[in-house]
């Protein structure tokens, strides 16, 4: 099977602080796979280094053999990216983010169909500015799918979103992965995690404390359902007891 994704002992510093230590993930074609771990255990810097938006100090990351720091633009025709944090031009409306997003690929989706998909129909003339914060998220999705990539990456992709929207969104996804779409994705939702996720990586202080299955992840733990677990090997189970 193709490989999406190739990490290989990726490592980053800041100072004192190692981030990321020694990461090795290597994720195939239409799989989804989960980066997981509480604030600051190392998700948005892995992937920061894994797209070349961060120089790591040690390791390597291929995305379908092409190192995206040296090969960046036939990289980035097959990769669309949803940061948590996006930040937009005060003054553009809905589909004229849309129109220049689309205008920079050669062969981009349907963006007014991902515009119905996601619910933003009415939203189409508003200021971006305007949006609400889970109006902003869904768009924010849309506009990492509009390159019609064969890899995306989504931080944290319903954060905001009510119940009805977050199993839109998933219902989304699944179908695009029928397709042969390969995600990456960040999430605290556990029971999205356990929805979408083929395999995750559990990250802690930077380290890789767990990488396999979901039903590996709660198998090898003391628990049976995946958000136990995940407290249990993140660290977080303590924290949760001492709130009770």
């Amino acid at each position: 099977m193709e490989k999406a994704l190739v990490i290989k002992e990726l490592t980053k510093s800041y100072g004192s602080l190692i981030a990321v230590d020694n990461l090795n993930i290597t994720v195939e074609k239409g799989e989804i796979f989960g980066l997981l771990g509480h604030n600051g255990a190392g998700k948005t810097t892995s992937i920061e280094c894994i797209l070349g938006v961060k120089k790591a100090d040690h390791g390597s990351a291929l995305i379908f053999g092409k190192d995206p720091c040296k090969d960046r633009r036939r990289t980035f025709e097959k990769v669309g990216v949803q940061f948590q944090q996006s930040n937009y031009q005060d003054k553009i409306r809905v589909d004229e983010i849309c129109q220049v997003t689309a205008s920079l690929y050669k062969k981009p989706a349907d963006w007014e169909s991902l515009i119905n998909t996601f619910d933003l129909t009415e939203m189409k003339r508003k200021m971006v500015a305007e949006l609400s914060g889970g109006e902003r998220q869904r768009l924010s999705v849309l506009l990492a799918l509009i390159p019609n990539p064969e890899l995306v990456f989504l931080d944290e992709l319903t954060t905001g979103l009510d119940a009805k929207a977050r199993r839109t969104v998933w219902k989304y996804l699944e179908g695009l992965k029928q397709q042969g779409l390969t995600i990456m994705l960040t999430s605290h939702f556990m029971d999205e995690v356990y929805t979408l996720c083929d395999r995750i990586c559990i990250l802690k202080k930077g380290n890789t404390i767990f990488q396999g299955f979901v039903s590996e992840a709660i198998a090898n733990s003391p628990y049976d359902n995946l958000e136990d677990a995940y407290l249990w090997y993140s660290g977080e189970e303590e924290h949760k007891d001492e709130n009770l």
